[in-house]
Formats: C-alpha cells, sequence, structure tokens
C-alpha cells in the first residue's frame, strides 16, 4: 500500500495536485490539516472533489487554522479521520484534528483532554491491526517535529502521551513548518514533512514494513 502525505495546505491546493503529479500513483492520500488559513467549508469540499481522483481512499484531518466547521464538512464527506478509525487492509488510519489551546488563539484549538479523548475513541476502531498510522495535526511535544524558529518546543502533550502508551508504527503530523524532519517515541517513527505550500510531502510504502520517504 502506497500512503501519500501532505500538510499545510493553507488554501493552496493546486500545491497538492502538483506533489501528486511528482509522486504518481498512490492507494491512499492523507490531507493532514490546516486545508485552508481561516477558510469556509465549501473552500475544502471543493478541494476533497478535485483531489479525491487521485487515490483510491482520501483521509483528512482539519488544523487549527481550519474550523469546527471544517471539520463538521469533512465527517459529512466521509473522509474524516478525527475521533475515527478506517480499516483497509489490514491497516488503521485514525487522527485527531485541530491544535492544543495556544495564546495565538487561531480558529481551531481544543483543550489537551479532549485532543486526548479523541485520539481514544478513534485508536479503538483500529486497536488490532497489524499496521497502526496515527494522523494528529499538531506533533508529539518535546521532538524534532515541533520546535518552532525560536527553539521552543509547542506540540501537543496529549499527542505525546499516546504515542508512548500506545505505540502506533507510524505518525504524520505538521502544523511547525519549520520542524520539516523525523523522530522516533519508542518503536513509534514520527514525521513532519513539512508544508506543502514548499512542495514537500511523505509517501509511505506498506507492507510487511513501513517505509518513508520525504521529497527529494
Amino acid at each position: 500500500m502506497r500512503v501519500a502525505y501532505v500538510v499545510d495546505v493553507h488554501g493552496d491546493f493546486a500545491a497538492v495536485t502538483r506533489a501528486l503529479g511528482r509522486i504518481g500513483a498512490v492507494d491512499v492520500l492523507i490531507i493532514g490539516g490546516d486545508i485552508t488559513t481561516k477558510g469556509s467549508a465549501d473552500d475544502v469540499a471543493r478541494a476533497i472533489a478535485g483531489w479525491q481522483s487521485s487515490a483510491a481512499r482520501l483521509f483528512a484531518v482539519a488544523g487549527n487554522m481550519d474550523s469546527a466547521a471544517i471539520d463538521a464538512r469533512l465527517a459529512d464527506l466521509g473522509v474524516s479521520l478525527d475521533a475515527r478509525g478506517v480499516v483497509l487492509g489490514g491497516v488503521g488510519f485514525f487522527g485527531v484534528s485541530a491544535g492544543p489551546k495556544s495564546p495565538l488563539r487561531t480558529p481551531y484549538e481544543i483543550t489537551e483532554e479532549e485532543m486526548a479523548a479523541r485520539i481514544e475513541t478513534g485508536f479503538a476502531a483500529v486497536k488490532d491491526c497489524r499496521i497502526k498510522v496515527f494522523c494528529p495535526h499538531v506533533p508529539p511535544a518535546n521532538t524534532a517535529c515541533d520546535r518552532i524558529f525560536c527553539g521552543l518546543h509547542v506540540g501537543s502533550r496529549a499527542v505525546r502521551d499516546f504515542i508512548e502508551r500506545a505505540q502506533p508504527d507510524l505518525v504524520l503530523c505538521g502544523h511547525i513548518h519549520e520542524s520539516r524532519g523525523e523522530d522516533r517515541l519508542g518503536c513509534s517513527r514520527v514525521v513532519n514533512p513539512g508544508p506543502i505550500t514548499q512542495g514537500h510531502y511523505a509517501v509511505a510504502d506498506i507492507g510487511e514494513t513501513v517505509a518513508v520517504r520525504f521529497d527529494a
């Protein structure tokens, strides 16, 4: 199974299309949030419709610069991974939308407690899968994937606590544009490919093992 992952679209929907042209055929396309920057649910619905022909299945979560309305539309479209789990060929995909509460007061923020509850709900549907792919918009706290330009770590404690305990095979996140890279928490590989607005993405080939590559 080949999975393409893009995040931090911020309304540049054509950037996703360009990346898919470079990646080639994929089985699953995952949009990791910040699909817009304070955009509308209709904007997102049009974008999703344009991307769905590029993969057999498309999944998405909303980011902190999206909205609860966008998250609800993703659910209505049948593509949401927020507090949901989907099993394809023994591989379980689950996720959580939004960002943790912050001084920036961005459009879609929830408490760490709510984030933890949504993660557990999604995980319950895939916990027995051979391979588990976790898709939070925000990275786990205190990793190579959550450091902002001044050096502070601003990821989610709830996301990190869950990863340390449940050990999903692959964690696909974003949110912190300048922390393109990867880390490990136990057996879990954590990947932040960087924003698709800068041409960045990740591709995971899932078989008996999971191999991940970044754009060149």
